[in-house]
């Protein structure tokens, strides 16, 4: 019999080592059987922190200072004899056959969550959604069975739930990949998708719909859908009122780390907490995004989307062909097919499509991390064609999909320098600190680039682009997780690389934000790149 699952937060303070100040405080959470509750709240509200408290994964002790309490209240079968007891490897604070909540008071004998008991009445998928996956499993259905597993589930019925999860998840067709080959969209539905299987009494999701596209979107909500009505509580942490926070039963919103305000959608839609907060509030239809690049109406007068002059373009791709190999010396179907571009200076494209479609891919060719099979990518007239990757680095800028890839220094401020004073010798740090302004990090100089949200290290990796002035920026996903005040710093920074007369091609699925900002937008769909 399935677990239903009662779970009531109540933090004082948390704090991280290290640090006076507390990330969150004076924050309750209930969820109960069958609700969806939206947390919504900026960058650096607290969000991924509340997620990681209620999921277990962090605690007082190892994780920081925590004062406040944790009760997970269950009714089935196989966890009726679940006590706080159980749930703390110490026990402490909870007698035997007492079923009330963990206590935290801050000190060294706190108790500690035991992760295995907890974990498997409490489902949690990341922002950065491929930490959950196992990564011992070869393929997509081997990765959904992992936990059934672990479980000792009967094979056929194993098989059974594992199809009956991936056709939920639109991952049917994908069953025999390896996960390390999935589009960043495939591998956030594979996460949401293994953390549903054991179907939990609570299931928190931290930016559950980030880089899905259309189709993606819909398989994630109607899987939620569907935990919802077998009585799951779920619990969604975003930064945008987008269609899973529409259908919440209960929003609370976070700014500094508290909680500012709380009620039904319809409450709460137009309240100053929500839009004080930095929460992408969707704007009137006949406007998308509410944002536009502001250098695209000057730009449009001299490289519009007529512009395919190759002697002025920036980048060139002629008729390019690209497919990933497939073992044995064999190449696998073709991702990119005789695909033609070409970008003016001063000119913003932005290029959607499905997930899985080659997006990534072909952002890569532009830098020289992936070769054509055929045809050409020409960066100022000239072939990348044998020249060093990291040499086009100096010409084209990249921001990846997931920027922790690219971060890896001790501060902030080290990061945007790396490499940077053999371009621009001492003029180095006036640039790195420009850059960082711009982006909004300039107060952020000494911090550890891996202990910064999400959204914000999307920011620095913008900012180590953006130092150098490349001739050529390319972004991968570059709105995903940020809040409104993000938003309007990437807008910024896309009209300032266009007016000194760079090119930008940017992928994402936010076709609102595209068409507010670029003066193309393409689509990538069967290796092609066509207009809409």
């Amino acid at each position: 019999m399935r677990s239903v699952a009662l779970l009531e937060a109540r933090i004082e303070a948390f704090s991280y080592h290290g640090e006076d100040a507390s990330v969150l405080h004076d924050v309750e959470v209930v969820a109960a059987p069958g609700t969806l509750t939206a947390v919504l709240g900026g960058s650096g509200s607290g969000k991924s922190t509340l997620g990681r408290l209620l999921a277990g994964w962090l605690s007082g002790g190892n994780s920081g200072q925590f004062k406040g309490s944790l009760h997970l209240r269950t009714s089935d079968l196989r966890a009726s004899d679940l006590r706080a007891s159980d749930l703390s490897d110490s026990g402490r604070h909870a007698a035997p056959g007492d079923d009330g909540p963990l206590v935290f008071h801050g000190t060294p004998d706190d108790p500690r969550i035991n992760a295995a008991l907890w974990s498997d009445q409490v489902g949690f998928v990341p922002q950065d959604a491929a930490a959950l996956l196992s990564t011992v499993g070869f393929t997509v259905a081997e990765e959904l069975a992992f936990g059934l597993e672990n479980r000792g589930m009967d094979r056929t019925l194993m098989h059974a739930e594992v199809s009956r999860a991936a056709e939920s998840a639109g991952l049917t067709g994908l069953l025999e990949r390896d996960p390390a080959t999935l589009s960043g969209g495939e591998l956030r539905r594979l996460a949401v998708a293994c953390s549903a299987m054991t179907r939990p009494g609570v299931l928190v999701l931290d930016e559950p719909l980030g880089s899905l596209d259309a189709a993606g979107s819909a398989s994630v909500r109607a899987l939620v859908r569907q935990l919802l009505d077998a009585g799951t509580a779920v619990v969604v942490l975003g930064q945008a009122v987008d269609e899973l926070a529409m259908s919440a039963t209960r929003w609370l919103v976070l700014d500094g780390g508290t909680v500012t305000a709380r009620g039904t959608p319809g409450e709460l839609a137009g309240c100053p907490a929500l839009l004080q907060s930095g929460v992408v509030v969707p704007a009137p239809a006949d406007d998308g995004s509410g944002l536009r690049c502001r250098t695209v109406d000057r730009q449009l007068a001299a490289a519009g989307p007529g512009t395919e002059n190759p002697a002025a373009a920036v980048l060139e791709l002629d008729r390019l062909s690209f497919g990933y190999p497939a073992g044995r010396g064999k190449t696998g179907p073709g991702v990119l097919g005789d695909l033609s571009l070409a970008v003016a200076a001063g000119q913003v494209v932005a290029v959607t499509g499905p997930n899985g479609a080659g997006k990534s891919t072909l952002l890569r060719h532009l830098n020289g991390l992936l070769r054509p099979m055929r045809g050409a990518v020409r960066i100022e007239g000239k072939d990348i064609a044998g020249i060093p990757t990291g040499r086009v680095a100096d010409r084209v800028g990249l921001l990846f999909q997931h920027p922790r890839d690219q971060l890896f220094e001790r501060t902030v401020l080290r990061e945007v320098l790396f490499g940077l004073e053999r371009k621009v010798g001492a003029a180095a740090e006036a640039a790195a600190r420009a850059a960082l302004a711009a982006v909004g990090l300039g107060g952020q100089l000494a911090a550890h680039p891996h202990e910064l949200p999400a959204s914000r290290q999307r920011l620095l990796a913008l900012a180590t682009v953006l130092a150098r002035e490349p001739v050529l920026i390319a972004l991968d996903e570059p709105t995903v997780g940020l809040d409104r005040h993000g938003l309007e710093r990437l807008d910024e920074a896309l009209g300032a690389a266009a007016e000194r007369g760079a090119a930008v091609v940017m992928v994402t699925h936010e076709l609102a934000y595209a068409r507010a900002t670029a003066h193309r937008v393409l689509e990538l769909r069967d290796g092609t790149l066509r207009e809409v």
